[in-house]
Parts: C-alpha cells; sequence; structure tokens
C-alpha cells in the first residue's frame, strides 16, 4: 500500500491526487461534450421539424435537409419498437456514464461524451417530443439513410473513442517495451 491507502506499487499520494485530478478534468470534458451535443441536437431538429414541415430543401448534389421520423434504431431497424428501444438506449446511456469515469485519457473523453450526447439527445427525442417515441431525422445525403446530428455524434464518437484506446494501447505497449529493454 502506498502513502493514499492505495494497492499501487510505487504511486504516492501526490501522484494519486495528480491522477484524481486528470480524472475529474477527463470526466468533466465528457459531460461538456456531451452536453453539447444534446443542446446542438435539439437545436437542430427543433429548427428542423419547424422549417421542414413544409418541404424538404435541397442543397448540393444529392445532399437535402428532408424532415422525417424514425421509430427504429440506425438504418430504421426495430422500427416500431419503442419501448424496447427506450429501455436499452437507456441502458446503454447508464453504461457510458459509468464507463466514462474511467477513461484514460482526454481523447477517450471527448469520444465517450459524443456517443454519450448522441444518446441523449435520441432518447429524449423518444421520451419528450410527442411523435410517439419516434426520432427527428433531417440530414439526407441520397446515398445513406436520413440521420441527425447525434446519429453523426455516435459515429464520430465511436471513431474518436476507439482511436484514442488504441493510442493509449499503443503507448502503454511502448512503455512496457522500455521498461523490458532497461532490465
Amino acid at each position: 500500500m502506498n502513502a493514499a491507502g492505495e494497492d499501487r506499487p510505487g504511486v504516492t499520494g501526490a501522484a494519486s491526487r495528480v491522477e484524481a485530478g486528470r480524472r475529474a478534468r477527463r470526466i468533466r470534458v465528457m459531460l461538456v461534450v456531451a452536453i453539447g451535443v444534446v443542446i446542438a441536437d435539439q437545436v437542430t431538429k427543433s429548427l428542423a421539424v419547424s422549417r421542414l414541415s413544409s418541404g424538404p430543401v435541397h442543397l448540393i448534389g444529392p445532399f437535402a435537409l428532408v424532415l422525417s421520423y424514425n421509430t427504429g434504431v440506425a438504418f430504421s431497424i426495430g422500427t416500431g419498437l419503442t419501448v424496447p428501444i427506450i429501455v436499452i438506449v437507456a441502458v446503454v446511456v447508464a453504461t457510458l456514464a459509468w464507463f466514462g469515469r474511467t477513461v484514460p485519457n482526454t481523447g477517450a473523453a471527448v469520444g465517450v461524451g459524443m456517443i454519450l450526447g448522441g444518446a441523449v439527445g435520441n432518447l429524449s427525442d423518444r421520451l419528450f417530443r410527442g411523435h410517439h417515441g419516434a426520432v427527428v431525422d433531417f440530414l439526407r445525403s441520397g446515398f445513406w439513410p436520413t440521420f441527425n446530428l447525434a446519429d453523426s455524434a455516435v459515429v464520430c464518437g465511436c471513431i474518436v473513442l476507439a482511436v484514442a484506446l488504441w493510442q493509449t494501447s499503443a503507448t502503454r505497449r511502448q512503455s512496457e517495451s522500455n521498461e523490458q529493454s532497461l532490465l
């Protein structure tokens, strides 16, 4: 045991306080990103509902703003299964929040924050918008199903999280390799 009463060999009380401060900072980053995603998502969905109800708006090439409602999940899988989807997404949100407490670096905190914000954004649509559990979608590309900002945040957040975890793993492997060469 070290001075802080932890079973981490070689970690002093000061080092564990530094790590606790870093963990708190990563949690704040995750929450700020998640809240930012939820706000941006809800604002853009409200604008879509109010401005696109009269018809689509062509942007450029295959891209358009088209109002639609999705009671399923990605690619409309599970259409009409609103209650099970709400339960599953609520469990995912709770799991992400729990996992987010232990992310190893700021990049991972950003990724988890994006995923968490996207999940909460779509969950809040299902619970509070009054479209019978449907999520508001409005971004159409012509070659991909219609989606929203929350969907984009989930996909981009998964990529950011994967890269951040891969970098952490590579750094850890390099550090272990350096330690082995010193022995």
